[in-house]
């Protein structure tokens, strides 16, 4: 019974630290939040937050490496076997940051540093390469595809999210999707 509570208390401190951190992130950029500001919003003092956290970017980096462990698993939810699936892959994509529109701004907003886009970008690419249309490729040139394809796709989720979520994701992944594949088969002319 005591270890459930204290597991309980534990996810609290955590979840106050976590929402703090964000509510900061929209204001101002992770070099500017101290420690201090954190454990204030989130009254919780600083040895415990210590106890918890190296510092202020390490709470952004595990904050970053949930939201990417939820995204792992929700793409995993879904097998994809064809070609086809490559929409539906960049489909779940979407609907995942839509239903984590606020925190996801965030994290790829200019306040936070690069590197949640990088571990969006490793884990897109390695569902990416699992796909039909990459396994076509010589293994040569299918890293460098699937880097290509993922930067574009990573930038154009980032205008998507920032610019209202329009269209709507199975809309946005049918047209992020024809401009992969048209692309890759060398038919760019074809894209209109």
């Amino acid at each position: 019974m005591a270890v459930n509570k204290l597991d309980r208390r534990k996810k609290y401190t955590r979840m106050m630290l976590k929402n703090s951190l964000i509510k900061l992130l929209a204001e101002k950029p992770i070099s500017a939040i101290t420690v201090k500001e954190i454990c204030e919003l989130a009254d919780i003092n600083r040895s415990t937050f210590y106890a918890h956290y190296e510092n202020q970017f390490d709470l952004l980096d595990k904050v970053e490496d949930e939201i990417i462990g939820e995204m792992n698993e929700y793409l995993s939810q879904y097998g994809h076997e064809k070609e086809r699936d490559t929409s539906k892959l960049i489909e779940r994509l979407l609907e995942y940051y839509a239903s984590k529109e606020k925190i996801c701004k965030i994290l790829l907003s200019e306040n936070t540093c690069t590197s949640f886009e990088k571990k969006v970008m490793n884990s897109a690419c390695r569902f990416m390469k699992e796909t039909a249309a990459m396994k076509r490729f010589d293994s040569d040139i299918s890293d460098y595809v699937t880097i290509f394809v993922i930067s574009g796709s990573i930038h154009t989720l980032k205008k998507w999210l920032f610019s209202g979520m329009t269209p709507p994701p199975k809309e946005m992944a049918e047209i992020i999707n024809k401009l992969i594949m048209k692309g890759l088969n060398g038919s760019a002319s074809q894209l209109s």
